[in-house]
């Protein structure tokens, strides 16, 4: 998440949990007796932990998709900050004005890692935000005397009594104290936070560490009635000098280890919250904030943690900033081919990359939809502004430059953009100095108010005097190829990256029209209404409305991984990628890929293995150990302006002629690729005439079974192009289909993605629910 963005020190999150065992007053989801068939509510891919009864149907429908009212059929996760209390002159954003109608989910930013390991929000004491607060006069923040807290936890409870299919989450972390945290006079602890609890200074694990936290997170969300935990850390990359300068101390000096210390903390996090939750009759959400550049992402091998997660929100913003001198969108949806900063670094040139640009969103989307189904993701959307001034060259300064050197203190940085400031800076941070940090950081209420000229009335609880005028004209620019918009002041050369209803409602088409699971904001306080009364764009709900309008009536979201239809018998044969070379040596992208038989049965030399791998990365994919690795299918060929064009390529090796695998042996290959993939999936292995999945994808809907059981797999459905005989049922309006339902319309054959009634085959589009099988 982007730092507070507020001047001066961030008030610490104040207060300890109360210690009332088993206080569960908030409207949860009902529980769901232990005898229902929870696996037939396990999201796909999902990894259950072993020996529990997950109640997996507490939160989950049969088809293993989220239950989040009959109006929302997709996603829309607000983060709720602790610190906009209005205490410090400033307007407050408080629970009472979150648009409860229109959201699915809340995360409440932020909780930190303590000096003993666990979760905390800190000391108890009434100027506590998260549990001491009130708001004594201010109507809808009462607080409900039934519960032994107040501040914002009391009601965030409150009104989930009223709104029962929200869910609210306690989020760890974010920028600021990913590494630390503020203490209770607001000084910032240096403790090392999510660094140092879950790698050991030698880079192993801290397994001690990890467990005090997980067990203090399961202890938190059940004392103040959370739905769940979501991790923000930023980041666990073996990128040098990634995330918060100030913890780089702590962060360089373990990146070996970091990637695997977050793995563990991950599994640990999933398997107590699965035990709590089966004792307490209901899931518990586990679900992160995750980077969306290529850079961080290239440092976090493939992303193995994905399996442990309900979710994950991509933080697909922050793209471009006043951290370097490239003036870009804050949020894009696409990449246009122009980029100033990948065009700097050859990226587009180089011909391994093939042309793919990776500071969109649509990259960074494809990057996890390689390893999870669409409805496991969500993308995410800034109600905040970035920007510059000094700018020059690009058009309207789009893909311009703004260089500088005078860079705020503590950013570890010599060379930096010019980032906007004064009145195109109202939330900005204080830098280690004390001094306004340049980035053109405004909530999007202050920003639409520039657009129209007017000065609103809250500038003065700013520091900025009554009469302030603005200089110059701020004309709104949009390009559609990124989707976009921006505020341009010509005679002040700023530049401001900006969202508004016409690039957050194309956003949401593009949900939508994927099956994505749905949208995260950050943060709520950012939206805005126009107010008659006042002239001016205050804090308010438009673009939260504008996503809940074009939710309400989507289809279901895509609740399979698999694109193609795969074999309902899986062997356990375990495939990991391991030792990569760390993010200074990691190009390309070269890790081992190491195949363990733990069947009964020998794989005989010539043994197929075939998995996908995101399109976030080309078509090119290696091996250099012999086993012929050929990518023989691939949904998207060049670069990526506008989009890519499908999710998965689709790569086949084989096992040496003259080697066989015995049960129980190993077997290691050195595999070579250009750009980052989450952790490849949908695997198939072939031998004796037989074609089975692998265990460890986790697919729903497979036994595992030891070679040479059961039936052989059958064919794949007609292939595109190709006659059939058209012997599936014709396509009838009325009736519901199932995902991989597969029909007869118009003389092809057409199989569903996801669950649907009345959408005519040949209707929906390339992403829609029906795909072309051929003709029949």
């Amino acid at each position: 998440m982007p730092s507070p963005s507020r001047p001066g020190a961030r008030p610490a999150l104040l207060a300890a949990a109360a210690t009332v065992a088993g206080l569960l007053l908030t409207a949860l989801p009902a529980t769901v007796s232990h005898a229902a068939d929870q696996e037939s509510c396990r999201p796909d891919g999902l990894y259950a932990t072993p020996g529990v009864d997950v109640p997996y149907c507490s939160v989950y429908d049969q088809a293993g998709r989220e239950k989040m009212g009959d109006d929302h059929q997709r996603r829309v996760i607000g983060y709720f900050t602790g610190w906009r209390t209005g205490k410090d002159g400033k307007p407050a954003y408080l629970a009472s004005d979150i648009p409860w109608e229109k959201i699915t989910h809340i995360n409440y930013a932020f909780a930190h890692v303590d000096q003993g390991n666990r979760l905390s929000v800190g000391a108890d004491r009434a100027t506590n935000p998260a549990t001491g607060m009130t708001w004594p006069g201010v109507p809808g923040a009462e607080m409900d005397p039934a519960l032994p807290y107040q501040g914002h936890f009391n009601q965030l409870t409150k009104f989930k009594k009223q709104h029962p299919d929200v869910k609210t989450l306690i989020s760890v972390g974010g920028w600021a104290e990913t590494g630390g945290y503020f203490d209770d006079g607001g000084d910032r602890v240096d403790s090392g936070g999510f660094y140092s609890m879950a790698t050991n200074a030698d880079g192993s694990v801290n397994q001690a560490g990890i467990d005090t936290f997980a067990d203090s997170a399961v202890d938190f969300i059940r004392t103040y009635g959370f739905n769940g935990v979501d991790i923000d850390y930023e980041y666990p990359t073996t990128m040098k000098d990634a995330g918060n300068p100030l913890d780089h101390s702590f962060a360089n000096a373990r990146r070996a280890g970091l990637v695997q210390g977050y793995a563990s903390l991950m599994k640990t996090l999933r398997e107590k919250l699965d035990r709590a939750g089966a004792d307490d009759g209901r899931h518990y959400l586990l679900t992160v904030a995750a980077p969306s550049s290529g850079y961080l992402l290239r440092g976090m091998e493939t992303f193995q943690v994905q399996k442990y997660l309900d979710y994950v929100n991509i933080m697909s913003y922050d793209l471009h900033g006043a951290w370097n001198e490239y003036v870009g969108p804050n949020a894009s949806l696409f990449d246009d081919g122009k980029d100033a900063e990948l065009a700097a670094a050859g990226v587009y040139t180089t011909s391994q990359y093939g042309g793919i640009g990776y500071l969109n969103t649509d990259w960074a989307y494809h990057y996890f939809r390689g390893s999870m189904p669409a409805g496991r993701i969500n993308i995410g959307l800034p109600y905040y502004t970035r920007g510059f001034k000094n700018v020059t060259g690009g058009t309207d300064g789009l893909w311009g430059r703004a260089p500088s050197t005078d860079c705020p203190a503590g950013s570890g940085l010599t060379r930096c953009g010019d980032g906007a400031t004064g009145i195109d800076n109202l939330w900005h941070d204080l830098d280690t100095d004390g001094k306004e940090s340049p980035a053109g950081s405004n909530p999007m209420w202050h920003a639409m108010n520039l657009e129209k000229g007017v000065v609103g009335d809250y500038v003065t609880d700013y520091g900025f005097p009554a009469d302030t005028r603005l200089t110059g004209t701020y004309a709104r620019k949009y390009d559609p190829t990124l989707v976009a918009p921006w505020l341009w002041n010509a005679e002040k050369k700023v530049f401001l990256s900006t969202e508004d209803e016409q690039s957050v409602k194309a956003k949401a088409d593009y949900v939508v029209d994927r099956g994505i699971g749905g949208t995260m904001v950050w943060e709520l306080a950012g939206d805005y209404d126009w107010n008659p009364a006042t002239g001016q764009y205050e804090p308010g709900s438009t673009l939260t409305t504008a996503m809940y309008e074009a939710f309400r009536s989507a289809s279901p979201y895509g609740a399979t991984r698999a694109t193609t239809e795969m074999p309902s018998e899986a062997l356990d044969i375990g495939v990991d990628f391991g030792q990569f070379p760390l993010g200074d040596s990691n190009y390309p992208i070269s890790p081992k890929l190491r195949i363990t038989n733990n069947t009964s049965a020998a794989l005989p030399g010539g043994t197929e293995f075939r998995f996908d791998y995101a399109t976030s990365a080309p078509g090119n994919a290696k091996d250099q150990s012999g086993w012929g690795t050929t990518v023989i299918r691939s949904d998207h060929t060049g670069g990526n302006t506008g989009g890519l064009d499908g999710d998965y390529h689709r790569v086949a090796l084989k096992l040496p002629a003259w080697q066989s695998l015995a049960p129980g042996a190993s077997v290691e290959l050195d595999l070579v690729y250009y750009l980052p993939v989450s952790t490849p999936s949908n695997w198939t292995v072939t031998f004796g005439g037989r074609t089975y999945s692998l265990a460890g994808d986790l697919a729903r809907g497979t036994t595992v079974v030891e070679p040479g059981g059961g039936t052989p797999t059958d064919p794949p459905t007609t292939p595109p192009g190709e006659g059939g005989d058209c012997a599936e049922p014709a396509w009838d309006a009325a009736t519901a289909y199932g995902g991989s339902s597969v029909v007869s319309h118009a003389g092809h054959l057409w199989k569903a993605q996801w669950w649907t009634r009345g959408e005519e085959p040949g209707t929906t589009g390339e992403w829609g629910v029906w795909r072309d099988q051929g003709v029949c």
